[in-house]
């Protein structure tokens, strides 16, 4: 197999990611975030009907009658077994019951057969909504912090610490491309978004192990005369057919999953395999084309920094 010179082309690799950071600002400017309504504050109103009802004339009518985009989801009740339509109107101020109740009036005068009523009123607290959002992002913070801790102790031989930061500083590259697939996408930030990026957190770091591990082992082959860059670009390409064959069944399934959702037309699914499907694809490159140089660039900056000394 064609040995790939990773150091060689590192600042490539480098350039496309910082390319990528300031898609991300750009595209959050211009587009904005679409915070859900668990993080947002809003109402959310279940309806039942009667007979077949079609979601999307559904949807159109609220938002017509409401002049905002709401976001729906057809739920089986338990009890009598028949199908009702959650909404999701995000808002600070959330829905008045007047509004509520004219809302109601106009269904019924649009779906005459369907006997809509309403079923059951949530209203979300915007400050629950921070608190809640606040709590998950401490969530990433600890598990980025224990992720940290556990390399730097178990590959303490090859400057664990600066391995532990520099697979960290990948991550972080990883969730970046998660969060730029929701805002392209129009996707709401829920907690999809959180148990997406938790996922690839977890995904991504084990790649990594990967090739920190084989990394550990050519060192001690080799000896610590070995030239640092060198032994990067042989652990890396010793590590790659796996990564791939890793990546790409992990993908598949996603893939499979992202098309089942767009046929069933089940969007809580897609919003969850069609980022994870880009955040495997992106653990995959950080992985490979960036923790492993951000280390090499690490362990340079020390050894020159030593030398001056």
């Amino acid at each position: 197999m064609k040995q790939i010179a990773f150091m060689k082309n590192r600042k490539i690799y480098f350039g496309i990611s910082i390319g990528l950071v300031v898609l991300t600002v750009l595209a959050t400017l211009i587009f904005g975030v679409n915070l859900d309504i668990q993080f947002k504050g809003g109402t959310i109103i279940t309806y039942s009907h009667a007979g077949d009802l079609d979601g999307g004339a559904f949807q159109k009518a609220i938002e017509e009658k409401l002049g905002q985009k709401v976001n729906i989801q057809e739920q089986t009740n338990v009890a009598t077994g028949n199908m009702n339509y959650v909404v999701s109107l995000t808002s600070a101020a959330g829905l008045s019951v007047e509004d509520q109740g004219a809302l109601t009036e106009s269904l019924q005068q649009q779906f005459p057969d369907n006997a809509i009523e309403t079923f059951a009123v949530n209203n979300v607290n915007p400050t629950i909504g921070k608190e809640f959002f606040a709590k998950c992002l401490v969530a990433v913070a600890i598990a980025a912090l224990l992720m940290v801790v556990y390399i730097a102790f178990r590959f303490r031989r090859i400057g664990g610490w600066s391995a532990g930061v520099m697979c960290v500083v990948a991550l972080l590259h990883d969730v970046m491309i998660v969060y730029l697939t929701f805002v392209l996408f129009k996707f709401p930030i829920n907690d999809n978004f959180i148990a997406v990026v938790l996922t690839i957190l977890g995904y991504s770091i084990n790649a990594t192990i990967v090739i920190y591990d084989r990394i550990r082992e050519n060192k001690k082959r080799y000896g610590s005369k070995a030239n640092i860059g060198e032994l990067v670009d042989k652990s890396i390409n010793q590590s790659m057919t796996r990564s791939i064959n890793t990546s790409l069944s992990t993908a598949t399934a996603m893939i499979v999953i992202c098309i089942v959702a767009v046929v069933r037309d089940v969007n809580s699914i897609l919003t969850f395999a069609f980022p994870l499907l880009i955040g495997i694809i992106a653990g995959f490159y950080s992985s490979t084309f960036l923790s492993g140089p951000l280390w090499v660039c690490w362990q340079e900056y020390k050894k020159a920094k030593k030398a001056a000394k």
